[in-house]
């Protein structure tokens, strides 16, 4: 039987590379697993061994201590990787097949999943619905931040790369398809972007430079990227975005010297619940700062999409309310511009397949965008800790010395 190595959460600040047992088609107890998915049999599930698996925003989140998570919890998210082993109802797939893998697990049978709403899928986590790999509340399922992970309900789960070669001579890009490309473009799509639209997003982390990228393929006439770290912004202004740093004060006058008004069509929130203050409260955590200064800037009839992550328990909160998820949000400025809102998980199934033809036929280059650097998996703690200091990267982790040389 193979070995496994895995990333683990250890407490706020801390992520070490351990020991972990090979995966089975089965959901093993461990940090983090809810009690009723001990046993779990997943017949329909196979065994991956990892290709690459990247550290996210929301990942960090956790390490920082933001969240409830347990010690002990192996992270990671945004999988993609070659089956090595395939349960008994597995149909479609098989091994050897290269695949990316939905951050959100869904079982495709309950109606949510046949509506197409797979961030919240009903059967897959005995707490709430939606489910993700390696995170808090989440269900349970191990991360994929190690050598070899189980994915349940391969053959809805998995997106199948159509060529091997192909695949691993683009897996830099493709490895976004797990999570921050379909979100970032999910943001832009529920903010109404389209031909000729002027753009605000919020955040210039990976996630925002992807929606960035993503309004860039939607037909956006104008991207305007506001963060408060100089490398970020210098790597959105790098693939044609308009910046705007939010330390020197409110978006808006800022965004009316690039466009000629204060406002624009259509505003991404890629920062979430860690947001920091503008102007002289930037470096001050003010956690509605982003959706009340969308809300400004966004005109009339405009349109919010939310792909940041906003949470139910944060025990660093500033203040008591936001640490149940509570914040002070002008809802009467949005309703009296007749803004429209959408939050919550990627539903990552309805873009992965679409984006990844843009992927494979270049029509967008997500890697060089978001600036992935590839890390054995022995590095992870420092990308961890790069990542935490503001680093203008996208940390790809590279288990099984697969990815081919840039």
């Amino acid at each position: 039987m193979a070995g496994n190595k895995a990333v683990k959460y250890m407490g706020p600040g801390k992520v070490e590379v351990a020991e972990l047992e090979y995966p089975k088609l089965e959901l093993q107890d461990g940090p983090g697993v809810n009690p009723a998915n001990v046993g779990r049999k997943t017949p329909h599930g196979v065994i991956l061994r990892t290709v690459s698996t990247n550290i996210c925003g929301s990942d960090q989140h956790m390490v920082r201590g933001r969240t409830t998570a347990p010690e002990g919890l192996v992270l990671g998210h945004e999988i993609t990787g070659e089956i090595v082993e395939k349960g008994s109802d597995v149909e479609f797939l098989e091994v050897g097949d290269i695949v990316s893998v939905p951050f959100n697990i869904a079982c495709g049978r309950c109606r949510n999943c046949k509506e197409g709403k797979t961030g919240i899928c009903l059967n897959v986590n005995p707490d709430r619905p939606g489910s993700a790999y390696g995170y808090v509340d989440m269900g349970g399922w191990t991360g994929g931040q190690a050598e070899y992970v189980l994915v349940p309900y391969a053959d809805w789960n998995c997106l199948r790369f159509p060529d091997r070669d192909q695949a691993l001579a683009k897996i830099r890009d493709l490895t976004m398809l797990s999570d921050i490309f379909p979100t970032g473009y999910h943001g832009c799509v529920t903010a109404g972007v389209g031909t000729g639209s002027t753009v605000y997003i919020a955040g210039a982390g990976p996630v925002g430079l992807a929606a960035a990228a993503s309004a860039q393929l939607l037909g956006a006439a104008v991207v305007i990227v506001g963060d408060l770290v100089p490398d970020r912004l210098a790597q959105a202004r790098s693939f044609g975005c308009e910046t705007v740093d939010v330390s020197q004060g409110d978006p808006k006058e800022q965004i009316a010297q690039i466009l000629g008004e204060p406002e624009v069509d259509c505003g991404v929130d890629a920062v979430g619940f860690e947001a920091r203050g503008h102007g002289e409260g930037a470096g001050q955590e003010a956690p509605a700062t982003v959706l009340n200064s969308l809300m400004d800037i966004t005109r009339a009839g405009g349109a919010l999409g939310i792909p940041g992550l906003y949470v139910t328990g944060d025990p660093g909160a500033v203040d008591e309310a936001a640490q149940v998820g509570s914040l002070s949000i002008r809802l009467g400025l949005g309703w009296a511009k007749s803004h429209a809102f959408t939050t919550g998980q990627c539903p990552v199934m309805r873009y992965n397949r679409q984006l990844m033809m843009a992927i494979l036929h270049d029509r967008v280059q997500i890697a060089k965008a978001v600036n992935a650097e590839v890390i054995p998996l022995e590095d992870a703690p420092r990308g961890y800790a790069e990542f935490d200091q503001g680093a203008a990267k996208k940390y790809i982790l590279d288990p099984n010395g697969l990815i081919p040389a840039a």
